[in-house]
């Protein structure tokens, strides 16, 4: 719809929402416009999470250590066997009756030079004797014992660093619920439910996932790498030269693959959002999507943002799939090189085959921790990538807090005042400009205009759901803002349009007004609103089980529901914003009645279109564009001849064209049509909003 023919009510939900993106057709689907943090940050506040664990990550980092070097001494121990092994298996095809140094200087004599450096280097070579099973015996049980206790050793690190990560996911999804709770409502006019859902669930799981998989291994990896860097300089300093080669091939290639891949996860994740957004308003609105024939559109939109998260998602898991093959030929690289320097060194004396054993050994453990670091860059970025969308979330204005000294009032009677009130949704398009308003405790006080003229909004601002921009409100004389929010709203029963029930039973959905309120209580409530009629054709009555829609009532008996649970708040202050809107006319009659008694020493503000509910008010404002342009009850208005006489001749002059077409088209009915009710009785506009009124016209006042 082009901007010149928007509607006001259009316009006014606009300026809550603020700027939104292009839509697609048939969907109110918002795109996210949040840029994302750098990795390095948002990182590093990632693990200022864990600070309130750090008894237990020092425990973790302990057992770490203790197990990696457990584990570090066992290649190097493995290599004294095999030069156990060497020594015997060359030491059997020698003499007895000479020394190794007389095998090594006859072999020189010979000029067998490189077979005389080969036997030099053999440790504990005793010639004529082959193995020594007993020392090998010794050798591998040790090695199995220190392998036994690094593995308890990881396994208690393992067990305590989950608990420290499960704590901390707690305590951030508390966190996240808190600050649900602190968010002022323009927040969530701005964000489509999906996104924030997904926010809230996806990312943090995802994040609790990233965690638990990640700090581990991680942890375990950068020791061993630390661990095998100093064996394999203790061996032999020239190989570990070469072995340190991959390091800063490794952080060059990972660095650079991650960089590339970082935005893929980030966008992957945001389209994750942005998906559960489309499919959540999609299944919300099914039976108008249904009866408008839009399922094709949908189609087309659900269908564009599947493949924008299946292209966010294969090009993150491709690039950052390339790290680890990539680090996989680098270390195959070195171990060449490795094997080829350290035979040569094995040749010529200066190094045992063990030696060379546990070398080879310690860098294939050495890289292979290199592999695993660069393998985990992806849970990593995704991790990451998460927990940006839930700081974004916990870093979120929030509203204005309560004052130190905010007041909680005793006993309030429900005097209302607006005092040159002034409000906006967007700064560039006033909506309440200079509002003056007095309701005495006790009145009725019906609100009524056309849609947009911000009748919603001035029940909100009694709310406090948002802040005003000039003047203040008033309750018995006192700042709301000197109030506590929590104080404020205790007061206040709110009834509205769109019912909210809970699963649950019919019963706990009453209670939830006044969770203290005994069973004879809640039946009280019940009955005063003809809950107890319908109750009682239930199989379960009032046990009877709500699921989330709570679709197994009708619309109508939701209302009913939800206008009981207000009944039993027994509030001060009392809000009704189309509250009759979903019941039939005979129950809305009942209603009615039962709301008359409610309101009886109470202040309430009545939100209608349908100017039959609001006859009996005691004041009756009429908006538009925001501000009050009449006042006074139905008879003083409508013999003003003003706009609240316009829209009440409106509503039935409509309404009656249709009694005459009903009329002409159905013979004798057209009689019978124009006498459902008798003019002036209480009824007469629900018959008109019905069936239409006498062709006559409105009906007198």
């Amino acid at each position: 719809m082009s901007e010149g023919i928007k509607t006001a009510e259009e316009k006014a939900a606009e300026a809550r929402r603020g700027p939104r993106t292009q839509r697609g057709p048939g969907m109110g689907m918002a795109m996210p416009t949040e840029k994302s943090q750098d990795f390095v940050p948002s990182a590093k506040r990632l693990l200022r999470l864990l600070e309130p664990q750090r008894v237990q990550l020092t425990a973790v980092l302990a057992l770490a250590l203790g197990a990696v070097s457990l584990s570090a001494l066992g290649p190097r121990i493995l290599g004294g066997a095999t030069d156990i092994i060497f020594a015997g298996a060359i030491g059997a095809k020698l003499d007895d009756d000479v020394t190794q140094a007389q095998v090594v200087e006859g072999l020189r004599a010979r000029g067998e030079n490189q077979l005389a450096d080969l036997i030099s280097g053999i440790k504990n070579l005793v010639p004529g004797q082959g193995i020594d099973f007993a020392a090998l015996g010794r050798v591998l049980v040790f090695v199995m014992m220190l392998y036994v206790v690094a593995s308890l050793l990881q396994w208690a690190q393992g067990w305590i660093l989950t608990g420290a990560v499960n704590r901390t996911i707690y305590k951030l999804r508390s966190d996240v619920e808190d600050k649900l709770g602190r968010l002022p409502l323009p927040y969530f006019d701005n964000q489509p439910r999906g996104e924030l859902l997904s926010r809230v669930t996806n990312d943090i799981d995802n994040l609790a996932q990233g965690l638990q998989q990640t700090l581990s291994q991680l942890l375990t990896s950068l020791l061993t790498v630390v661990a095998m860097i100093a064996m394999m300089l203790w061996i032999s300093p020239l190989l570990a030269v070469l072995a340190l080669v991959t390091i800063p091939v490794t952080m060059v290639v990972t660095a650079i693959i991650g960089k590339r891949a970082q935005k893929h996860f980030v966008q992957q994740w945001k389209s994750t959002g942005q998906l559960n957004a489309i499919i959540e308003e999609s299944f919300t609105g099914h039976s108008l999507v249904k009866v408008f024939g839009r399922q094709h559109e949908n189609e087309q939109v659900f269908a564009e943002k599947n493949q924008e998260l299946h292209d966010a998602g294969f090009g993150a898991q491709f690039i950052s799939g390339i790290i680890m093959p990539t680090m996989m030929f680098i270390g195959n690289l070195n171990y060449v090189v490795i094997a080829v320097v350290g035979g040569l060194q094995v040749a010529n004396g200066s190094m045992t085959l063990g030696s060379v054993q546990a070398f080879i050994q310690y860098s294939r453990q050495f890289t292979q921790p290199l592999t695993q670091v660069a393998s985990m860059s992806n849970l990593m970025q995704s991790a990451v990538a998460s927990a940006e969308r839930v700081f974004e979330l916990l870093d979120a204005e929030e509203q204005e807090p309560d004052h130190a000294d905010a007041q909680v009032l005793d006993d309030p009677h429900g005097r209302v005042a607006f005092e040159s009130v002034s409000f906006s949704y967007s700064k560039n398009e006033p909506l309440i400009e200079d509002l003056s308003l007095s309701v005495d405790p006790g009145q009725t006080v019906a609100i009524v205009g056309p849609t947009g003229a911000g009748k919603t909004t001035l029940v909100n601002l009694i709310m406090r759901f948002y802040e005003l921009d000039s003047g203040r409100i008033t309750l018995d004389g006192v700042d709301i803002t000197d109030l506590t929010r929590n104080a404020l709203r205790s007061e206040i029963g709110m009834v509205l349009q769109d019912t909210w029930l809970f699963a649950g039973t019919i019963r706990e959905n009453i209670a939830y007004g006044r969770p203290s309120a005994s069973d004879e209580e809640v039946m009280a409530a019940a009955r005063a609103t003809f809950v107890d009629r319908f109750v009682h054709s239930l199989p379960d009555g009032y046990e009877t089980v709500l699921d989330a829609e709570a679709s197994n009532i009708s619309a109508g008996e939701k209302q009913l529901v939800t206008i009981a649970r207000a009944f039993l708040a027994d509030p001060a202050l009392l809000i009704l914003d189309e509250a009759t809107s979903s019941v039939d006319t005979r129950t809305e009659l009942l209603v009615q009645q039962a709301m008359a008694a409610l309101r009886t020493d109470r202040t309430s503000f009545v939100i209608a279109h349908r100017l039959s509910t609001i006859r009996d008010a005691d004041v009756i404002l009429v908006m538009e564009h925001g501000a009050i342009v009449e006042q006074g009850d139905h008879a003083e208005l409508l013999a003003r001849g003003g706009v609240y006489a316009n829209l009440y001749a409106a509503q039935f002059s409509g309404a009656a064209i249709e009694a005459e077409d009903a009329g002409s088209n159905g013979g004798s009915n057209g009689g019978a049509q124009s006498d459902l009710v008798p003019a002036g009785a209480p009824s007469l506009p629900e018959a008109a909003d019905d069936a239409g009124p006498p062709a006559s016209g409105p009906p007198a006042p």
